[in-house]
């Protein structure tokens, strides 16, 4: 390739875009326009790097679907000017954000990687400095001229995987995330590694990129434990306008198959709110009728969300009620694969 690929870098705000003001040791928001003055390592790179920053740094705390529609955006508007993007968000909220906004970009031919850090870009231990090195590095790789990566990605800590596939699984160590039920697409090492054979593989003819910025959030995540109530259940399946349930049962899906649970469940679809099975547990999936707790739920039409995770299955179901879809469709759709988000 002669021409250098074009980088966009999107601050949204998080850890990662932190440095210490010596002076008074509060840490600060870091200026991007400067970033290379800041991390000379970037001019090694053989890109041009673009940043474009939120006026406000958004914390991972307050995240939230306005924030997505303003990522997506920014995408939508630098598409054709840009090889690769690379977005910077608050690492507790970024497997959310980052599934959310594999499902609002249909047709993606080019890079989209998010990445952040445990500790400030000026901190004098900080992982951030490689985690931001390495996902340019991946925006940038290409294979006889098409980008290898096409997809939403997750780059941390020396690994690549499958945004929408991702957990935050700790938030001390610098190994933060977990992909349980999808192996990484990408090893960082002496050597950037990919594993060709997991990466998704556009469509040879090149559909128009599709920006979908509706969201539905009248949503709710119900976990299951031990000792839960009618009255809890009830009060929360009945909240008004609800549109939508993301059900964290237990192991392969089971739940309590008392009269009362099973009832207010069916009820619920009955009004039209689309209730998915999805498992507590980190790895594995869920496997509706193969227990008898499970059987039920198989029988009054829950949704199967297979091996999907919390974080997809919630970004998933706010796409989906958006697209005004039957109750035949919608569980159709939930339960294939869209961008890679389910085995």
């Amino acid at each position: 390739m002669t021409n250098k690929p074009n980088i966009l870098l999107v601050y949204t705000g998080g850890t990662i875009g932190m440095i210490k003001d010596y002076q008074t040791n509060a840490l600060k928001a870091f200026d991007f326009s400067q970033i290379v003055e800041n991390i000379p390592e970037l001019e090694q790179l053989s890109c041009n790097i673009k940043t474009i920053s939120f006026d406000e740094p958004i914390d991972s705390s307050n995240m939230n679907t306005r924030f997505y529609i303003d990522i997506v955006e920014i995408i939508e508007e630098n598409y054709k000017n840009f090889d690769g993007f690379v977005i910077l968000t608050g690492s507790d909220t970024m497997s959310y954000t980052s599934s959310a906004i594999s499902f609002m970009i249909e047709n993606l031919q080019k890079p989209i990687i998010f990445t952040g850090s445990q500790l400030p870009i000026g901190d004098l231990r900080t992982d951030a400095k490689e985690n931001l090195i390495t996902s340019i590095e991946i925006a940038c790789a290409r294979k006889k001229d098409k980008p290898i990566i096409s997809e939403v990605c997750l780059y941390f800590e020396y690994k690549l995987y499958r945004a929408n596939r991702t957990t935050k699984i700790n938030a001390e160590q610098f190994e933060a995330f977990a992909s349980m039920n999808y192996p990484p697409l990408a090893e960082s090492g002496v050597h950037l590694s990919f594993s060709e054979h997991y990466i998704y593989k556009p469509l040879k003819d090149k559909k128009e990129l599709v920006i979908r910025k509706k969201l539905i959030t009248d949503v709710l995540i119900l976990k299951l434990f031990p000792g839960i109530t009618e009255k809890v259940v009830k009060s929360m399946l009945s909240i008004d306008g609800l549109k939508g349930v993301v059900l964290e049962t237990y192991g392969s899906g089971n739940a309590p198959d008392e009269t009362w649970f099973v009832t207010l469940l069916k009820e619920a679809i009955f009004k039209d709110i689309r209730i998915i099975n999805v498992t507590q547990c980190n790895g594995g999936h869920v496997n509706q009728g193969h227990y008898e707790t499970s059987v039920a739920l198989k029988q009054i039409g829950v949704v199967n969300g297979k091996d999907i995770t919390t974080e997809s299955a919630i970004a998933k179901l706010m796409y989906l009620l958006s697209e005004d879809l039957s109750e035949e469709e919608f569980k159709s759709y939930f339960e294939k694969s869209l961008r890679g988000e389910i085995s």
